[in-house]
């Protein structure tokens, strides 16, 4: 990517003055299990504060993922985890339960922190534990991951046409009453129709690309990112490389954010990174320092300073904002 002086220089102002927002990583696996701290720079991951400061990312979505039984325990482990590391940088980072948390940290000069469960499993079949869960300060849930639990199926179950359970749907009016986003990655096709069906509010695909640019079962197909930009909805490209095309790079991640621009509009995408939770990164996006390299790539295209922003973060935060206020 060859900018000139002074589309490098528009796009280090775009970037510092931009509300960053990265919808999903799993960086509090390697924190809970005691791997790392989130305050110091690590030499493993993808994800800590000072690279988050580095590149720029002042609204950060931390995923619990379930991983292990107990769920519901597992589930406070990295909660707890969270609010520790976060008492041991104040300074630098704070939990946002709203939106105009988020607009108050990040004018402090702080990093904004949401919780996200990726994972119905959490709730152990009880979706009464919702609002316990609402009152921790976690603010959307991922329905599944890739396998079929009480609440719906996973991509890996496609094939059955299995959608939401009556667990499901009750979870799902759960989550609209408390303000809750609903996040549709992993889920299959059938429980993402579903809950377009059922939910009330707009919905998220955190971390999902687009299947008519590649033919992956994670990524969502043109009838699904229509479909989710028509209710409002909000997808965050993931930058696992696997999910991405042959040559999973920078560019490859940039043509992702083109074809769901050209197929749904700009309202609709943002930026779901994966990080930590991949085993590999793009050429070019390597940890979350080199996130500015996605507004160099998106002034090098041709995209408005407006445009880019919403990219960037004002379309999740305009979801979030609709939804939990």
């Amino acid at each position: 990517m060859n900018l000139t002086a002074t589309q490098e220089e528009r796009a280090i102002r775009l970037h510092e003055r931009a509300l960053v927002w990265d919808s999903h990583c799993d960086t509090l696996m390697d924190i809970a299990a005691g791997k790392r701290t989130l305050g110091e720079r690590s030499s493993s991951g993808h994800l800590d504060l000072p690279r988050l400061e580095v590149g720029g990312v002042n609204m950060q979505i931390f995923a619990i993922y379930i991983d292990s039984v107990p769920y519901l325990r597992r589930t406070l482990e990295f909660i707890s985890a969270f609010y520790r590391e976060a008492a041991n940088n104040s300074d630098r980072i704070a939990l946002a339960t709203s939106i105009a948390e988020i607009e108050d940290i990040v004018s402090r000069g702080k990093i904004a922190a949401l919780l996200s469960i990726e994972g119905g499993e959490a709730l152990e079949g009880a979706p009464a534990i919702l609002p316990c869960l609402y009152r921790l300060g976690v603010r959307a849930l991922g329905l599944t991951w890739n396998h079929r639990n009480q609440l719906a199926d996973g991509v890996e179950e496609a094939r059955t046409g299995g959608g939401l359970t009556t667990l499901g749907v009750e979870t799902v009016a759960q989550m609209n009453r408390l303000g809750m986003v609903i996040d549709v990655s992993h889920l299959a096709p059938a429980g993402f129709w579903d809950v377009l069906k059922h939910s009330t509010q707009p919905v998220i695909a955190s971390h999902s690309n687009a299947w008519g640019l590649y033919d992956h079962p994670r990524n969502l197909d043109n009838d699904q990112i229509k479909a989710l930009a028509n209710r409002g909805g909000v997808m965050g490209i993931n930058f696992a490389p696997h999910f991405l095309g042959p040559v999973g790079d920078l560019e490859a991640v940039l043509n992702h954010i083109d074809y769901i621009v050209n197929l749904a509009g700009i309202d609709c995408i943002g930026l779901g990174s994966d990080y930590d939770g991949i085993a590999a990164t793009p050429a070019g996006l390597e940890d979350v320092s080199q996130m500015p390299n996605i507004t160099r790539g998106l002034v090098a295209r041709g995209y408005s300073d407006n445009e880019i922003e919403k990219i960037l973060g004002k379309n999740f935060a305009r979801v979030f904002a609709q939804v939990m206020g």
